[in-house]
């Protein structure tokens, strides 16, 4: 295999608060947040982007006390829509509390990779788009401030990178989950992710519920 490539969004729209009105994804949208930490009833949401696929992210920036972003919310519940995310169970649960939408319908290329990637315990979105794609992600400003004032033109491109190939990594899981038989079971386990969002803010993030 060829060494992996770099790709490199072809804009980055920086929005303060919410999209702008017009701004349009088609039939479906990338997701990833970026947030103080990573527990939802501590860590505050900072950042939303989004990606049609195309190559162009739009970023919006929240400040601490202000979530309402109607245009966005109205975006994230539209159920004509899809989402798609790497570990949507976290984006979910944030999303939930700062913004108060249920995200709908959704699809999570890391539950997707776990239910066909079995070879492997690699699920992290680095690894995925590395080997699905051959395409190289940069960890450098994971865990950078997000909560900054003024994002560095790296955060930008690092949160971009997120979303960039997301579109591109759900068709490989899409034609994995067919060929094995698992796509029924993918979707069932996307429309339970709004009911493990609630059980994560609401306590019982740890506990297994359906154990004896």
């Amino acid at each position: 295999m060829p060494k992996p490539a770099k790709r490199e969004a072809k804009s980055i729209e920086l929005h303060k608060g919410d999209l702008p009105v017009g701004v349009s994804f088609g039939d479906s949208v990338a997701v990833d947040t970026e947030t103080q930490g990573l527990n939802p009833l501590r860590d505050r949401l900072c950042v939303i982007q989004l990606s049609a696929g195309d190559g162009v992210c739009h970023l919006v920036q929240f400040a601490a006390d202000d979530y309402d972003a109607p245009n966005l919310r109205a975006l994230l519940s539209d159920t004509s829509v899809s989402k798609i995310f790497h570990f949507a169970r976290f984006d979910v649960a944030i999303i939930k509390r700062y913004l108060g939408v249920n995200v709908a319908p959704l699809f999570c290329t890391k539950i997707a990779s776990k239910l066909v990637r079995t070879y492997t315990d690699r699920h992290g979105l680095k690894d995925v788009t590395r080997e699905l794609l051959n395409i190289e992600l940069s960890k450098e400003q994971q865990s950078s401030d997000w909560a900054a004032a003024e994002l560095s033109p790296e955060q930008l491109k690092y949160a971009a990178a997120d979303v960039l190939n997301l579109h591109d990594i759900r068709a490989q899981l899409q034609m994995m989950l067919e060929r094995e038989d698992r796509m029924a079971l993918a979707e069932a386990c996307f429309e339970f992710l709004a009911t493990r969002a609630e059980l994560d803010l609401g306590g019982w993030s740890e506990t297994d519920i359906f154990a004896h």
